[in-house]
């Protein structure tokens, strides 16, 4: 497929490009996009309306192709992870959640992640590459259509493998892809993206697209966040808050924020903790997701008692905070979150972000 471009990646006003540029009409990308997204369809000879000769160019110059599927493990409860292949070789993973009324994907950015959280096993193994926007695209792809008995994705988070505002672009054009009417027609509500915190890139975020915003905060002051969360020294909480606060009056703060908290026991889970957080919080709109723990090979951490989540989420909810705690889901496959590892093939290990150039 040498100089032949995948067009699974491409939005609305990309394919538009592709067809003006190749002598075509424009509306033939609303067809494309229909065709790919809506019906699964990749191969152009079965896109009945298009006519034999555009058929005949577009294979002659295109082609529609998602990463593959190396293994699929699937949990008791029916979390089901898959190891992803992208066209480098390298894997990586995607988690489906189900329940009652929706089905959740979580969503890889990245292979692996250079920003080296201390919780995260993903941050344990290095990073390697940016996914393409075919390939972030491609898993909810995968997800609605390699599947057919499972019922449609209702909700996306970007809280798989890698920090998503490192890859900023591929990131927002595969967004533009899932709230589109003639694709997956998903709300700004179904798709949220998750960042440990990139300053620059949160304040460029609502002039390129409408999403809900999560931050891995983890941490209530800059000493502790500094150690478990190192991106933060180069950009510290307040300039953190500085832009949520920023992103929220863009809506003329009509919404909220979710704020991480991953709850670790002995460093981040003491009343004291709890305390400071919620004065750190206290002038902004936002709910609290508490997250207990999940081990991994290689680390030390260990998940607090329930005794302890309990106590901490009960002081947050007296402090008048909308606060819920993450049931752990999928662990027996090594798919909950910050256990997703994927096998990389050239991971670059002990460079933090703050020295990368992508954040530059």
């Amino acid at each position: 497929m040498q100089n032949k471009v995948n067009l699974l990646g491409h939005s609305l006003e990309s394919l538009e490009d592709f067809f003006l540029v190749n002598n075509e009409s424009k509306f033939r990308a609303k067809q494309l996009l229909k065709w790919i997204h809506q019906k699964g369809i990749l191969d152009f000879n079965l896109m009945t309306d298009f006519n034999k000769d555009l058929r005949k160019k577009l294979n002659s110059i295109a082609y529609i192709q998602p990463p593959t599927i190396s293994e699929e493990h699937v949990s008791k409860e029916g979390t089901i992870k898959y190891l992803i292949q992208l066209d480098s070789g390298s894997m990586v993973e995607m988690v489906e959640i189900p329940e009652k009324k929706r089905r959740t994907l979580c969503i890889s950015s990245q292979a692996g992640c250079a920003l080296q959280c201390t919780f995260c096993a993903t941050g344990a193994q290095g990073f390697e590459q940016n996914l393409e926007s075919h390939e972030i695209i491609g898993q909810l792809w995968l997800s609605n259509f390699h599947n057919k008995h499972n019922k449609p994705i209702t909700n996306i988070v970007f809280m798989g493998m890698g920090e998503p505002l490192l890859n900023f672009n591929p990131v927002i054009e595969s967004a533009k892809i899932m709230k589109h009417q003639l694709a997956y027609g998903l709300s700004r509500k179904r798709i949220t993206i998750s960042t440990s915190g990139i300053v620059p890139k949160i304040e460029e975020l609502f002039d390129k697209i409408d999403v809900s915003l999560a931050i891995s905060l983890h941490a209530p002051d800059d000493e502790l966040r500094d150690e478990i969360v190192p991106i933060n020294n180069k950009y510290p909480i307040k300039n953190l808050l500085k832009a949520c606060k920023d992103y929220l009056n863009h809506y003329e703060n009509k919404r909220s924020i979710t704020i991480e908290y991953v709850l670790i026991e002995n460093v981040n889970d003491s009343i004291e903790h709890a305390k400071k957080l919620s004065k750190l919080l206290s002038s902004m709109s936002c709910k609290i997701n508490l997250i207990p723990f999940n081990s991994f090979k290689g680390s030390n951490y260990r998940r607090p008692t329930n005794k302890k989540i309990k106590l901490f989420k009960d002081y947050l909810m007296n402090k008048g905070f909308i606060t819920t705690l993450r049931i752990t889901r999928g662990d027996e496959v090594d798919g909950a979150c910050g256990q997703l590892v994927g096998n990389l093939s050239n991971s670059i290990k002990g460079k933090h972000l703050i020295s990368h150039k992508s954040i530059q």
